[in-house]
């Protein structure tokens, strides 16, 4: 049995796939088993290969666009539709067929009514029970991994930091990952803590606004009002101490690029006591507005066994049973060293999404108060030497993991894949909805809250 083989063998007994992307005439896989990380490249003969699709479903979009890019053609993938390619069919999108005496189809985006990403989502109804979602995205495909390559690593950094905004520190992040493990080299300790306070700051900020925005979707807008006045202080925290709202390009290879001076630190320890002080009256408010919870209790339900099968990460897959964090789980430092609970619930609903947010958010302001105490006194950055080499890495982001993987060739990047955690959350949103009706499907996609332009890269 090859080694190709045997890794797709793994795969199919519960080894998690992370991600297929393609470079230049070789097709590559990566895949977790336990908290380590497995890469495998095989040449591609004639650049066609045994799609790795016909036995992982979750890989189907990501072959889809690997074939849409050119670059290689998955042999017997199982939807020969094109993804990034809107134009390609000459046509309009050959959307799946449903069939059934009185059903309707709702047709919605690709641009929507507020200050949103596009995307287009094609409702097949019964009445006002959906029977079939199915989205159409890579209206924001940018091409960043083409972007990257040739590029010296800060301008590439800089890039990975912007594929999407509210996540820019968990992909700097995986961007200096995957650097320091090619070229072997462990950035201070003071950087990694600081690193992980811009982490959880960003974490805070997120799950604040996805809270108030669902809640506003379920027509409880006063949570909305509360979560985004505690999201701006989180922002404005940010700005203060690291210089950037989204404290964007504040990591980079070798460390950081921003510190905390005791005024600074200060100033984040008096956020933490704000939101920890305010954000218990907006639980209670949450869980005792009967109005609301008739909304999200029982709503867009993703089952556990359906989630583990996609290997489905952050809220969206902790919501639903499966029990991973990046943090605990492939452990990469400073939480190595920090203690705190992953929250796990089953139920899989719209209620457990917001409720796993909630326990984030106070497991964060805990982390946020251990790192912001233990800061070790010393350098914030170590030179990056020109040299060839290879890395991955997996970064928690508020929304799941994000997996990278680079090649360094002469000081520059060779190739970069990037992999955000919506490539296998978005398929889910689509199962998750099925049997609800379509005034709630703001609810279901907002609780999701997938990522357009960290998916279509």
């Amino acid at each position: 049995m090859s080694a190709w083989e045997q890794a797709l063998s793994r795969l199919e007994a519960g080894a998690v796939l992370l991600s297929v992307w393609g470079e230049g005439a070789h097709v590559h896989l990566a895949w977790r088993e336990g908290g380590s990380l497995r890469h495998l490249a095989r040449e591609a003969v004639d650049r066609e290969y045994p799609a790795v699709s016909a036995r992982m479903p979750q890989a189907i979009r990501l072959e889809r666009a690997l074939r849409d890019e050119g670059v290689l053609t998955p042999r017997g993938l199982p939807d020969s539709r094109p993804w990034l390619k809107h134009d390609a069919c000459g046509e309009p999108y050959p959307f799946l067929a449903v069939e059934g005496e009185g059903l309707h189809q709702i047709p919605v985006g690709p641009v929507h009514a507020g200050i949103i990403e596009p995307g287009h989502f094609r409702f097949t109804c019964d009445g006002e029970t959906v029977v079939r979602l199915e989205a159409r995205l890579g209206y924001v495909h940018r091409d960043v991994a083409g972007l990257m390559r040739g590029a010296d690593i800060e301008v590439a950094a800089k890039l990975a930091g912007r594929i999407s905004g509210d996540s820019t520190v968990a992909y700097a992040w995986a961007f200096a990952r995957a650097i320091e493990t090619a070229l072997a080299i462990t950035p201070p300790a003071r950087a990694l803590h600081l690193r992980a306070v811009m982490a959880e700051l960003e974490r805070v900020a997120n799950h604040l606004g996805d809270i108030g925005a669902i809640c506003n979707d379920g027509g409880f807008p006063l949570m909305q009002a509360h979560c985004a006045v505690l999201r701006e202080r989180v922002l404005r925290a940010a700005g203060s101490c690291f210089g950037h709202r989204l404290m964007m390009d504040c990591i980079v290879p070798g460390g950081v690029g921003a510190d905390l001076n005791d005024e600074k630190i200060r100033t984040l320890t008096a956020l933490i006591g704000e939101i920890a002080a305010r954000f218990p009256g907006l639980v209670r408010l949450y869980d005792l507005t009967a109005s609301l919870q008739d909304r999200t209790n029982g709503t867009g339900c993703l089952s556990p066994a359906l989630a583990r099968r996609f290997g489905a990460g952050g809220v969206v897959g902790r919501a639903s049973g499966h029990d991973f964090d990046a943090r605990r789980d492939v452990c990469y430092a400073p939480y190595d060293g920090a203690s705190f609970a992953v929250p796990v619930l089953s139920a899989g609903d719209v209620n457990a999404r917001i409720w796993l947010r909630i326990k984030e958010i106070e497991q964060s302001l805990g982390l946020l108060s251990h790192f912001l105490t233990t800061i070790p006194i010393g350098a914030t950055r170590c030179e990056i030497p020109p040299q060839d080499g290879e890395g991955m890495a997996l970064v928690e982001g508020f929304r799941g993991d994000i997996f990278l993987w680079l090649a360094l060739e002469e000081g520059k990047i060779r190739h970069c894949h990037v992999r955000d955690p919506s490539w296998f959350q978005w398929p889910l949103l689509e199962a998750a909805i099925e049997g609800n009706i379509v005034a709630d499907f703001p609810l279901c996609n907002k609780s999701f809250n997938c990522s357009y332009a960290g998916h279509d890269g």
